[in-house]
């Protein structure tokens, strides 16, 4: 059998793959068409959009910097530790995934808000208030977002071959310094791919946002949120700003890819 023949698709397989295709593909489709490109233009000179679409730019961004932060060594020890309860801090971690962001919104809030179980030693002590401020964004956004660069990168520690690391040990290297010069450089594809998908979600946050940082213009209202707001009182609005949110959503990972990821080979 060729290496043509191996590659083509099983007819069963081919209907349902095309079947799934067609339902990714057409919503957005059904978006561009109806899109009223005339009105492009007026649309996004309106008020507030660009406000929307900057807070939602740096609130992902910084939420991206603060899930590197936290999660590539909370991935390290999930890959690599033999610490007992990995089990359970696995399953911490990627909660998230599957719960509803509202609730995550929620259990932020009775943690972090005045009342909260940190929120009110952070009024008392220092003044404080999270809940309702541009932090909350940046915080909402990291607790959902998080869980895909960490479930990316232990996948990437998990498949890099640890020999080169013995042979760093074997030459002296420490802990730090081997993680640093050899661990990294091997998981980079993965973090960068983690990276973009925690970009990526945390730009479309909604759930989590609304409940814990509430909607204000130019203080918490996302791109999201100001998508969900035009939908109540003008649907063109709402579907420019979706289309908007679309392009910058794929461009990133259209760029990111052709950057840190490279083009799949032949």
């Amino acid at each position: 059998m060729s290496r043509h023949d191996g590659a083509r698709v099983p007819a069963p397989l081919l209907v349902p793959a095309a079947l799934g295709v067609l339902f990714l593909a057409l919503p957005l489709v059904g978006l561009l068409v109806r899109t009223p490109w005339s009105q492009l233009g007026t649309q996004l000179g309106a008020p507030g959009v660009g406000e929307a679409l900057r807070l939602s730019l740096v609130s992902a961004t910084l939420a991206t910097a603060v899930s590197l932060l936290l999660g590539v060594p909370l991935a390290w020890v999930l890959a690599r530790s033999r610490a007992r309860g990995r089990t359970v801090l696995r399953a911490l971690v990627t909660v998230p995934l599957v719960l509803p962001p509202v609730v995550g919104g929620v259990a932020l809030f009775l943690v972090l808000g005045r009342q909260g179980i940190v929120g009110s030693w952070l009024d008392e002590a220092f003044g404080v208030t999270i809940p309702f401020t541009t932090t909350a964004v940046v915080i909402a956004a990291t607790f959902v977002a998080m869980p895909f660069l960490v479930i990316s990168v232990e996948g990437a520690l998990r498949a890099a071959d640890a020999r080169f690391e013995d042979v760093a040990a074997t030459l002296g290297a420490g802990r730090w310094t081997t993680f640093r010069r050899v661990t990294l450089p091997l998981v980079a594809p993965g973090v960068a791919a983690g990276a973009v998908l925690c970009w990526a979600r945390a730009l479309g946050e909604f759930g989590a946002t609304i409940t814990f940082a509430g909607n204000f213009p130019g203080t918490t209202q996302t791109m999201p949120l100001a998508v969900y707001l035009a939908l109540q009182r003008d649907p063109d609005a709402a579907i420019v700003l979706s289309v908007l949110l679309l392009a910058v959503s794929l461009a990133t990972l259209l760029l990111l890819r052709d950057r840190w990821l490279g083009r799949a080979t032949a």
